[in-house]
């Protein structure tokens, strides 16, 4: 594998034990949730499911936060950037090469039940960057070996008419060395380096940017209230089919918003430790 092409696969919203608080929020924020799964390495989630893309909420039920811990070492709200491939053992053969590999890929699965009522086993293989490379979260790559135990239409359609998520936002003192791993990763000549200096990584229908804490803070609003400057996952955007249905179902979900014109901002006190932004498609 002389190259990969950075896609947008998931993103992981670390949520540790407030899963049931974590569901109810994001159903607040006018996202279909699927129904709570269960992984065979021991942590729980919901998923919003896009067209191309999907949220995971992460987390883990009670007596069973000893399972997968370092995953909660992380600063709650967005942890995981999550790249799509064909073949994780290839992945795993090019981290290598790049001096950027942890682990070997590992399997894993959790049961599904879909629309039908039908049983599925949703069955993925994951292979991340080394861990030190990725400050407060984590970056890997999922192949889904089953994609229509994930990808089921009737899960796709959401209260808020998102469609996909369209930014993924790291906030740096130095966006230039935060986005500098994923250049020795992808090729530096996936990196658009804008005049403003923030970094772009297209990644499929999304972008993932880089910005510096100051830039991040005057366009997301303020930060996680325990942001400390360093290299962090702080924000997405989402691209939906109607600002009337984002107004009203964060209307009836009573979460506060504010409005420019990039569209329906909600802030990181009421995303659950991260800024959210929707804008139309």
């Amino acid at each position: 594998m002389s190259e990969l092409i950075p896609e947008l696969d998931h993103v992981v919203i670390n949520v540790g034990k407030q899963l049931d608080g974590a569901a109810e929020r994001y159903r607040r924020l006018g996202f279909q949730l699927t129904e709570r799964g269960h992984h065979s390495l021991g942590s729980s989630n919901h998923l919003a499911i896009f067209h191309n893309n999907y949220l995971e909420l992460l987390g883990f039920e009670p007596g069973r936060g000893h399972l997968r811990k370092a995953l909660w070492q992380s600063p709650p709200g967005l942890s995981g950037l999550v790249w799509k491939t064909q073949d994780a053992d290839a992945v795993y053969r090019h981290l290598q090469q790049r001096e950027l590999a942890g682990d070997a890929a590992a399997s894993f699965f959790r049961p599904v039940t879909l629309p039908d009522g039908s049983l599925q086993e949703a069955r993925f293989r994951t292979v991340a960057l080394q861990a030190e490379k990725v400050p407060n979260g984590r970056s890997f790559f999922c192949q889904h070996l089953t994609p229509d135990a994930v990808w089921q239409p009737a899960w796709q359609v959401h209260p808020n008419g998102v469609t996909h998520i369209s930014e993924f936002v790291i906030a740096s003192r130095d966006p230039a060395e935060a986005a500098a791993v994923y250049g020795q990763l992808f090729g530096e000549q996936q990196v658009d380096v804008l005049d403003s200096g923030e970094r772009q990584i297209g990644a499929g229908d999304a972008v993932v940017r880089f910005l510096s804490s100051d830039r991040a803070s005057a366009e997301w609003g303020a930060l996680p209230a325990d942001y400390d400057g360093s290299t962090r996952m702080i924000a997405l955007g989402f691209r939906t089919r109607s600002l009337a249905q984002v107004h009203d179902s964060l209307a009836q979900g009573d979460i506060p918003f504010s409005e420019d014109e990039r569209g329906v901002h909600v802030s990181a006190g009421s995303g659950g430790q991260l800024a959210l932004r929707f804008s139309p498609v």
